[in-house]
């Protein structure tokens, strides 16, 4: 395996109230680290800038939900790739900051330059780190969510694979607070079985995404042909585990092989 995208989401990234959980960061960027030391090119899709941002102030008056994202991703984008930066510094690695727009990759022109801003980037040994421009997007040009983000740039970039953490196993078989539910270990993409009765439709408090939208997604790109990984990006040690020991580790897979 030479190159993976991971996505991850806000809940992963962040406290309850809504600070950036260092800890969290540091453990991740330690696992990001140690497989692009192993020769793996690694493209991070990182939600938690509108979190960050919220932590860090309380607006004077009342905002609309597309003033409050411009103004809280401005100051939380600047948050988080600022700690970023610093972990894998503290590896010898650069990371850069890569922005983007739903409009601007409907673009052809726009499409291939940032296809060839991040080719080089991991040429040179850079890890890409995504996410969407909140400052510029209004409501009907925004992306779902992270995770259609992550999807397009694990087709754009041609990715052996794509993992998705969120603050759950995976897909459940139930409700996930239920201890009979579980964790539903492979799916297929072509399979026409409805997970919607398996599937809380409720988001996530941070995010705007939830667990049906991962599921679509991952069965979007998996049919390219491209695998697919919903894991808990809280569990200790999860990148690594998914690569070293794919078959103990819990989550879900989507695969057009299912061998």
């Amino acid at each position: 395996m030479k190159r993976i995208a991971v996505k991850i989401g806000s809940n992963v990234l962040t406290r309850k109230d809504g600070t950036l959980d260092s800890t969290r960061m540091s453990a991740l960027t330690d696992q990001v680290a140690e497989l692009h030391k192993r020769g793996m090119q690694v493209i991070l899709i990182s939600s938690g800038a509108v979190a960050s941002g919220r932590s860090e102030m309380k607006a004077s008056h009342k905002l609309d939900e597309v003033s409050s994202r411009q103004l809280y991703s401005a100051i939380g984008q600047a948050k988080l790739m600022g700690k970023y930066y610093t972990l894998f510094r503290e590896h010898g690695i650069i990371c850069g900051q890569v922005l983007t727009t739903k409009e601007g990759l409907d673009k052809a022109d726009h499409y291939l330059n940032q296809q060839h801003c991040m080719e080089v980037m991991l040429g040179e040994g850079v890890i890409p780190i995504v996410n969407e421009n909140d400052t510029l997007s209004i409501t009907e040009l925004m992306f779902t969510d992270n995770d259609e983000l992550s999807g397009l740039m694990a087709e754009m970039m041609k990715v052996d694979m794509l993992i998705i953490l969120s603050n759950i196993d995976g897909i459940y078989n139930g409700n996930p607070a239920d201890p009979d539910s579980r964790v539903i270990r492979t799916l297929s993409p072509t399979e026409d079985d409805d997970l919607s009765q398996y599937i809380q439709a409720e988001k996530s408090s941070l995010g705007r995404g939830g667990m049906l939208t991962k599921c679509h997604i991952a069965r979007r790109v998996a049919s390219q042909g491209i695998p697919v990984v919903i894991a808990n990006g809280k569990s200790e040690d999860i990148l690594l585990r998914l690569i070293d020991q794919p078959d103990e580790t819990v989550c879900t897979r989507f695969s057009l092989n299912m061998n």
